[in-house]
């Protein structure tokens, strides 16, 4: 008796996994529109040449290293990938209130007006360094401080702490600037890729805790959709010389395994909105712009995410480049792409300060 019914529970499961991975997509018909499309360059094929090759160099680095390795490898690497790009920002490192992270102030910025940056790196990997580019540039253009953290990162913590870190880091950037504590005038959350995500949620929570919501999100080829059903994941997967590697390797894994996993390793189900903000309640969110690249496996992410935001009543705002790599803004000022991305930024910004 007790077999026959745990054969039926474990049975009644799988019919309800199997029905949750393979029915159709209900977030499909977020697939349009498509959003505000920006050309390549015309100069831009020689440099996006070079970028390629450095980021298949980095990516060579670690082929045949251990698990471990290749961790302690692509961190270092990340690190240090733009040490020869010059960076003009003032950098000082700060506690942010139990959260270790970095001022990075251009000069002429005005310490009241302020900036979270979540840095990228598929949660496990990249730090407040190996975004200067970014951060840079960010406190260069919307005049803020921008205050870059260094989130606990997977698998040493568990999913959970980048997100408290998230949340510790804004309350404390709300409350303090560069020379102590005082009210911020301006706060507006930014980030890349993971860091992407991280913005997105934590702007959501707080909506949902009535705490201080920033200005203006602004969220480079985000990750939306821990499910990583987004078509664009299959259709782009060999344009995408950034991801490539890491989604080739996921894909070999069966979907349900891998859902399973994902929902075992992170402690949170794949469809919850504090990993997949696609899924929560995108009404009532501060003016958000997410930009993208039309090759890369993430479109699809953020496409779904604007197109849902903006029919819950958000103002949400998507541009797609064309060709470009996954956060292809942390290759400026090289890229012309790059410098244009920023353009649309400042202006948006500027439009909520």
């Amino acid at each position: 008796m007790t077999v026959s019914l745990l054969s039926i529970i474990i049975g009644g499961l799988g019919v309800c996994l199997a029905f949750l991975l393979f029915r159709p997509d209900p977030l499909a018909r977020f697939d349009l529109p498509e959003g505000q499309l920006f050309p390549s360059a015309p100069n831009s094929s020689v440099v996006l040449d070079l970028v390629h090759k450095k980021i298949s160099g980095a990516h060579s680095e670690t082929m045949g290293l251990g698990l471990k390795q290749r961790l302690y490898s692509t961190r270092q690497s990340m690190d240090s990938f733009f040490d020869d790009v010059p960076v003009t920002s003032d950098i000082s490192p700060v506690d942010a209130g139990g959260v270790d992270a970095e001022w990075v102030i251009a000069q002429g910025a005005d310490s009241s007006r302020r900036l979270l940056y979540i840095h990228g790196g598929a949660f496990y990997v990249g730090s407040a360094k190996s975004h200067r580019v970014i951060t840079s540039k960010l406190s260069e253009i919307t005049r803020c401080a921008v205050l870059a953290i260094n989130y606990r990162l997977m698998p040493e913590h568990p999913r959970m702490a980048g997100v408290e870190d998230c949340r510790s880091a804004y309350g404390w950037l709300v409350a303090n600037g560069p020379r102590g504590p005082s009210e911020a005038s301006t706060v507006f959350v930014a980030g890349d890729s993971a860091g992407g995500n991280l913005s997105l949620s934590l702007a959501a929570w707080l909506r949902d805790t009535a705490g201080r919501v920033p200005n203006a999100v602004v969220a480079l080829s985000p990750i939306t959709d821990a499910r990583m059903r987004s078509p664009s994941i299959k259709r782009n997967l060999d344009k995408d010389i950034m991801l490539k590697p890491l989604a080739k390797g996921l894909g070999k894994i069966p979907r349900p395994l891998l859902v399973a996993g994902k929902w075992l390793f992170t402690g949170r189900s794949p469809i919850d909105p504090v990993v997949s903000p696609l899924h929560g309640d995108l009404s009532g969110l501060p003016p958000t712009l997410i930009q993208v690249s039309d090759s890369e496996i993430l479109l699809d992410d953020g496409r779904r995410y604007v197109n849902k935001a903006v029919a819950a009543g958000s103002h949400a705002v998507l541009q797609c480049w064309q060709n470009m790599p996954h956060v292809w803004q942390i290759f400026y000022p090289q890229l012309p792409e790059a410098v244009s991305a920023f353009e649309q930024i400042e202006s948006f910004c500027e439009c909520y300060a």
